[in-house]
């Protein structure tokens, strides 16, 4: 049924490029879409360093779950497509610099590019706690 679908649009985010929710919840769970470094006036970072655009990216995950009242230590599992294999340390450099204490279940995909020129997007699955 989607009647008990809530399809999110945070505040803090650009508008969706597409056809899509930036997030949605079913109970207790919440499911981001991929999220690039877009800034919330809908500005660009992919002209910027790779750090740059995965604190980006990673905040506007972050940002998504917000809305639905969950953070990082919520999260279940987080997939991160990198552009470059070489860039997986300085991902995970960045990530647990965001993502501090919280620990979820993660998969990193290498990939030859994404859209817009980005060199990553991340999207997780996350759980709201009553």
């Amino acid at each position: 049924m989607t009647d008990d679908i809530e399809r999110l649009a945070p505040a803090g985010l650009a508008p969706p490029g597409g056809h899509y929710s930036h997030a949605v919840r079913h109970g207790a769970l919440v499911i981001t879409s991929g999220q690039l470094g877009v800034r919330a006036d809908g500005t660009h970072t992919a002209d910027l360093p790779f750090e740059d655009q995965a604190r980006q990216a990673l905040t506007n995950m972050l940002t998504a779950l917000a809305t639905a009242d969950a953070g990082a230590g919520d999260i279940l599992k987080v997939t991160a497509y990198i552009v470059g294999v070489e860039h997986w340390p300085r991902f995970n450099a960045v990530y647990r610099e965001i993502m501090g204490d919280a620990r979820p279940a993660r998969t990193v995909v290498p990939v030859p590019e994404l859209h817009y020129g980005y060199l990553v997007e991340v999207d997780a699955m996350a759980v709201v706690r009553s």
